[in-house]
């Protein structure tokens, strides 16, 4: 779906009139280039004119505007939905910095977006022996594993495998069901969460997150590893591992200079 929840407004007109006879030939890049002008100033999720429009409007092939609005697709500026048009379109960024809080809500909320997120998975297990370690517990003990999906301004973005510390959740179907930001059922059980670690790498998802995130096998998302610890007493609380859809969420990070902090990210 196009981002928001009201229904997409449209880019008047829709149906353009004739095209000037005087008007020279134009390219996929001439119609690209005056796309790109336009979009710029549209809110996300407006409808855009459909091809046979803007045919008309540039006088021009229907393969010269498909190639037009292949590129801008490519850019993320333009959002294709099936059966329903061309949207325009902007990814909301996702900002690590030691400013920001580790929760996709709240980064989020601060680009101008909403985030939902819904439970798939939870269970107690043995994570791998490379979890155990990051959250400093030996391989025999247990943590809270959660798989939850995320939309962002409706649309499909995230998929996050979360393993919480062993006594730290304890019925964590029911907090993150009711609260949905697992950085904020932290804080109402006492704690402090902070970005202590983050890795961020373009990688081809596993094929059952593709599946989720509604792509095919070969487009890659972001990855994501973070690791959040107590800021009061240094503690591991969680890892996460994350893939997020490169034409959804930009993610950027920002470093402020302090090369205290620098070693955080």
């Amino acid at each position: 779906m196009p981002r928001g929840d009201a229904g997409p407004t449209e880019m008047g007109p829709t149906e353009a009139g004739p095209a000037d006879a005087t008007r020279p030939p134009t390219t996929a890049a001439d119609v690209a280039r005056e796309l790109t002008d336009e979009v710029a100033d549209l809110p996300s999720g407006t409808r855009l004119p459909s091809e046979h429009a803007l045919m008309r409007r540039y006088g021009v092939t229907r393969s010269v505007v498909r190639a037009a609005v292949d590129t801008l697709v490519a850019r993320h500026q333009v959002r294709r939905v099936h059966g329903a048009g061309m949207f325009a379109h902007r990814r909301i960024d996702y900002v690590v910095s030691s400013r920001h809080p580790p929760s996709l809500h709240a980064t989020v909320a601060a680009g101008g977006g909403t985030a939902r997120t819904f439970l798939v998975d939870v269970d107690d297990v043995h994570p791998p022996p490379s979890v155990s370690a990051r959250l400093a517990r030996d391989p025999g003990e247990t943590a809270t594993r959660l798989v939850r999906i995320a939309y962002v301004d409706g649309t499909i973005a995230t998929c996050t495998e979360e393993w919480i510390a062993g006594g730290l959740l304890g019925h964590a179907d029911l907090d993150v069901t009711a609260v949905e930001s697992l950085y904020e059922v932290l804080r109402m059980r006492g704690h402090t969460p902070v970005r202590a670690r983050c890795r961020a790498a373009t990688e081809l998802p596993p094929a059952e997150v593709a599946e989720r995130l509604d792509l095919d096998g070969v487009t890659a998302t972001w990855q994501i590893e973070t690791l959040t610890t107590d800021a009061s007493t240094g503690l591991p609380l969680m890892f996460s591992r994350g893939w997020m859809r490169q034409d959804v969420i930009r993610v950027v990070f920002e470093f402020d200079g302090d090369h205290g902090n620098l070693s955080h990210q």
